[in-house]
């Protein structure tokens, strides 16, 4: 009997691979490189540069000089924590207000505008389309005593009880804590709109569907689906509002009042005015700093993952 042998077994052919060359792997950072270069000389530079400013100590006659004088930190905080801590609160109570306010018109527009949505979100950008000191005047002239707004909100009892809380004195509204959150909240609305909707609009109509047909009711819809599907907007469009109110100035100079003045004016009259450049910068740091601090315990405390 003839035993054949099998036939060798052909060498596995192994698959040719491509590997990039230097010059592809480098295409993405050179992409990269205008951003960096712009960040480094308009936002690292400057920043390295307050930083040695809040330690230098001199006069502007005599010139400063960097003696890492770290008590200007606290000497400024210590003289300025009210500012500090109006800020907070008015940048506080606008972001509220704001997301109060602007939730249900993003709902609106996400889900019932249909053919008219693109013509509401014209008109929440275009205040944009004006100067925002000329938009701070129109509410000076809207706030203004002797007015209809003044007029009607105090034929209601609503300036007694603003009063009460400290919001108002007397019968009017100018040069009051509540017009300069009026301002922050008119002028900051925007930037809480569009994120809320872009989250809302985000969302598959079915789910409501599927809530209803688990006979849930609007409510438990709204509370269990709609609201947990669109916190990265409401986180989003907080940040948006409270980070830019908080170190506003223009609201508080032109609608408030030297009782009502926020860090972000000490610090322009410290730049501009007074000329005491060392306190100017360390007030900016320590703002920098509580910002920073207050909105990453927010992000965590917030969870979600879209922007931890």
């Amino acid at each position: 009997m003839t035993v054949t042998e099998a036939p060798p077994a052909s060498p596995a052919v192994e698959p040719v691979v491509h590997k990039p060359s230097v010059r592809r792997k480098l295409v993405p950072y050179w992409l990269l490189l205008p951003g960096i270069l712009w960040l480094i000389v308009f936002f690292a530079l400057p920043l390295v540069y307050q930083a040695s400013t809040s330690v230098q100590t001199g006069s502007l006659e005599g010139g400063f000089k960097v003696t890492w004088h770290f008590q200007t930190y606290w000497d400024a905080l210590t003289e300025y924590y009210p500012q500090f801590l109006r800020s907070v609160l008015y940048a506080g109570t606008a972001t509220i207000l704001c997301l109060l306010l602007g939730y249900p018109l993003a709902y609106l527009i996400a889900f019932k505008a249909g053919r008219w949505r693109n013509l509401l979100l014209v008109l929440v950008i275009a205040p944009f389309f004006t100067s925002f000191l000329i938009r701070t005047l129109a509410w000076k002239t809207i706030l203004a005593d002797g007015g209809p707004v003044v007029n009607v909100l105090d034929s209601v009892g609503f300036l007694d009880v603003t009063g009460w809380l400290g919001m108002t004195e007397g019968n009017r509204l100018l040069a009051t804590p509540l017009a300069v959150v009026c301002g922050l909240t008119y002028n900051f609305l925007p930037f809480m709109i569009l994120p809320l909707y872009t989250s809302l609009e985000r969302i598959d109509p079915r789910l409501h569907e599927a809530a209803g047909d688990l006979y849930a009711k609007g409510s438990t819809t709204f509370r269990k689906v709609t609201f947990p599907l669109s916190m990265p907007g409401v986180v989003s469009g907080t940040l948006l509002t409270f980070i830019p109110a908080s170190g506003d100035y223009v609201n508080a100079e032109l609608l408030g009042s030297t009782d009502t003045k926020m860090v972000g004016n000490v610090i322009q009259s410290q730049f501009l005015r007074v000329l005491d450049y060392p306190t100017a910068a360390a007030l900016s740091f320590i703002l920098m700093a509580v910002v920073l601090i207050m909105v990453t315990v927010y992000i965590r405390r917030a969870g979600t993952e879209d922007l931890v």
